[in-house]
C-alpha cells in the first residue's frame, strides 16, 4: 500500500487494505465532530442567548449558518475528492473545520459566531462525503455492510454525544468551549488519517463539471435557505426569491447534467428506484431525528428544568439505540432483504415519534425515553442498508458523488425537520399561550415601563425558552413575582401541546414515507 494519492482500484476485494478497521475508526472520528457541531449548539444556545444578547433571528442563523453551506457544498466537494484525492479532501476539510471552531471560540458577537459557523459548515461539507467514499474504497464488498453500520452508528452517537459533551463543558466553562472541543479532535483525526487512511482517488477523471457544481450549490443551498427562512420568518421576498433561484438552478442542473459527457452526478442512477427509495428513506429518518432532538432538548431544559449536562445524559439513550439497531441491521439486511429492514426501521422510528403525541397527557421523562429508544432503534436499523444501497449503485469513479448524494439527503432532511416541525411547534405554542398572556395586566407585569412589559410578553410568546427567561426575571421583582410560576405552568402546557402537534406531523410523514419506500425499493434490493 502506497501513501501517494493514487487510484482506489488497488483496494480490491481479493487484496483488502490491511488497516481498514483502524482507518474506519479515523473516518468515524471525523464524522463524529461534524455531526456533533450540529447538535452541541442545542444545549449551548441558552448560554449564548444570554451572554451575547441574541435575538431569535441571530440564534436561528447561528444554528443554520452551519447548515446552509454544509448541505449546499457536499455534492460538489464529494466529486472534487474523487478527482483530487479523497484523503486530501478529508485533511483539507478537517483543517477548515478546526479553523472555524477556533474563530467561533473567540467570537464575541452574533456576526462573528455566524461567520465561524459558516466556515465550519464548509469544512464539514468536505469531510462528510470523503469519509463515506473512503470507507467504500477501503472495504471489500462482503464487509461493507458492517463498516457502513459502524459509520451510521457514529452519526447516531454524535447526535446525542454533542449535547452531552457541550453540557459537561458548560458546567464549568463558557459557551466558547463547545467550539474549542472540536479542535484537538480534528487535529488527532488529521494526524492519524495520514498513518491509517489510504490515499485514494478515482481513475480516469480528468475534468470537473464546474457549471454543474455551481448549479447544484445554488439549487441545494437556495432550497435549504428558503426552507429555513420561510418557515421561521415568513414567506416574504427573501424566502420566495431563494426558492425561485433554487427551482431555476435545479431545472438548469437537470438539463445540463443530462447533456454533459462527464456530469457531476449521473442523474440516471438517481432516478433508479433503488437509489431514489434509499435517498427518501435517509432524508425522512433524519427529518424526524433532528426535529425530535430540537424540541425534546427544549422540553428538557426549559420545562423539566434539566441543566445542559443532564440534558445530554438524557439524550444518550438515542445513541445507544442507534448503535444497537445498526449492529442488528448489518446481520439482518443480507438475510431478509434491505427493503424489509429499511421499511421496518422507518415504521419503528415513526412509532417513536408518534409516542410523543401523548406528552400533553403523560408528561415527564419516561415517555420521552421510550420515544428516543424507538426512534434510535429505527434509525439504526434503516440507515445502514439505505446508505449501502446508494453507494453500491455508483461506480468506483463516482464514490464521492454517491457520498455527497447520501449526505445531502441527510442534511436536507435534518434542515427540513428543524424548519417544518419547528414551525409547527412555534405556531402551536404561540397560539396556546396567547390567551394567558393577553390576560396579564401589562402595567403590572414587570413593574417598569409598559414598553418593557410588552417586550417581555413578546419574548414569552415567541418560545418556551423566552417564557422561562421572563419568568426568571419576574421572580426577582417583588411587584410581579406572583406571575412567575403561572407563566411557567402555562408555557409548559402550551409547549407540551406544541410537541404533540409537531410529533403528529413528523410521525405521519415518516410512516407515509415507510410505505412509499416499501413500494419504491425493488424486492431484490439487498445489501452485499
Amino acid at each position: 500500500m502506497t501513501t501517494t494519492e493514487n487510484s482506489a482500484a488497488h483496494l480490491r476485494p481479493e487484496d483488502p487494505y490491511s488497516r481498514r478497521w483502524a482507518g474506519l475508526a479515523v473516518l468515524c472520528l471525523s464524522l463524529l465532530i461534524v455531526v456533533m457541531a450540529n447538535t452541541a449548539l442545542i444545549v449551548a444556545a441558552p448560554s449564548m442567548l444570554r451572554e451575547l444578547s441574541l435575538t431569535s433571528t441571530d440564534l436561528q442563523w447561528i444554528i443554520d449558518g452551519y447548515t446552509v453551506p454544509y448541505a449546499a457544498l457536499m455534492l460538489l466537494c464529494g466529486v472534487l475528492g474523487d478527482r483530487f484525492g479523497r484523503r486530501r479532501a478529508l485533511l483539507a476539510g478537517l483543517g477548515v473545520f478546526a479553523a472555524g471552531a477556533v474563530y467561533g471560540s473567540l467570537a464575541d458577537s452574533a456576526v462573528e459566531v455566524i461567520a465561524a459557523r459558516i466556515v465550519m459548515g464548509v469544512g464539514a461539507a468536505v469531510i462528510m462525503p470523503a469519509t463515506l467514499s473512503l470507507l467504500v474504497a477501503m472495504f471489500p464488498a462482503h464487509e461493507r455492510a458492517r463498516a457502513i453500520a459502524a459509520w451510521a452508528a457514529t452519526s447516531g452517537l454524535a447526535i446525542a454525544l454533542g449535547p452531552l459533551l457541550a453540557g459537561w463543558l458548560l458546567e464549568s466553562h463558557a459557551w466558547g468551549s463547545t467550539f474549542l472541543i472540536n479542535v484537538p479532535i480534528a487535529a488527532f483525526a488529521a494526524v492519524t488519517a495520514l498513518v491509517l487512511v489510504p490515499a485514494s482517488k478515482a481513475e480516469h477523471v480528468t475534468r470537473t463539471d464546474w457549471l454543474g457544481g455551481l448549479l447544484s450549490v445554488i439549487a441545494v443551498g437556495g432550497l435549504v435557505f428558503a426552507i429555513i427562512d420561510g418557515f421561521h420568518f415568513g414567506w416574504g421576498i427573501t424566502a420566495l426569491g431563494s426558492l425561485a433561484a433554487a427551482v431555476a438552478a435545479s431545472v438548469g442542473f437537470v438539463v445540463w447534467e443530462l447533456r454533459h459527457p462527464a456530469p457531476l452526478l449521473n442523474l440516471r442512477r438517481v432516478t433508479d428506484r433503488t437509489v431514489g427509495g434509499a435517498c427518501i428513506a435517509v432524508m425522512l429518518l433524519f427529518f424526524a431525528a433532528f426535529g425530535v432532538i430540537y424540541f425534546v432538548a427544549q422540553q428538557f431544559q426549559f420545562v423539566l428544568g434539566y441543566g445542559p449536562l443532564e440534558t445530554g445524559v438524557r439524550l444518550l439513550p438515542l445513541a445507544v439505540a442507534v448503535s444497537a439497531g445498526a449492529a442488528v441491521s448489518s446481520r439482518l439486511a443480507p438475510r431478509i432483504g434491505s427493503r424489509t429492514v429499511i421499511a421496518g426501521g422507518m415504521t419503528i422510528a415513526a412509532t417513536g415519534v408518534l409516542a410523543l403525541v401523548a406528552l400533553s397527557s403523560v408528561p415527564g421523562y419516561p415517555l420521552v425515553l421510550a420515544s428516543l429508544l424507538l426512534l434510535g432503534l429505527g434509525i439504526g436499523l434503516a440507515t445502514p442498508p439505505a446508505t449501502d444501497l446508494i453507494m453500491a449503485s455508483f461506480s468506483e469513479s463516482e464514490l464521492g458523488a454517491a457520498g455527497g448524494l447520501n449526505d445531502t439527503a441527510v442534511e436536507l432532511g435534518g434542515s427540513l425537520g428543524i424548519a417544518l416541525l419547528g414551525s409547527v411547534l412555534a405556531t402551536t405554542y404561540s397560539d396556546r399561550i396567547a390567551g394567558f398572556l393577553a390576560d396579564l395586566p401589562s402595567t403590572n407585569l414587570t413593574g417598569t415601563m409598559a414598553a418593557q412589559a410588552e417586550q417581555a410578553v413578546e419574548a414569552a410568546r415567541d418560545s418556551v425558552g423566552g417564557a422561562a427567561i421572563v419568568a426568571d426575571e419576574l421572580a426577582k421583582n417583588p411587584f410581579a413575582e406572583s406571575y412567575a410560576q403561572p407563566l411557567l405552568d402555562e408555557a409548559a402546557t402550551a409547549f407540551a401541546a406544541a410537541i404533540a402537534d409537531a410529533s403528529l406531523v413528523g410521525g405521519i410523514g415518516l410512516a407515509a414515507g415507510a410505505v412509499l419506500v416499501a413500494v419504491l425499493l425493488p424486492g431484490r434490493a439487498h445489501t452485499r
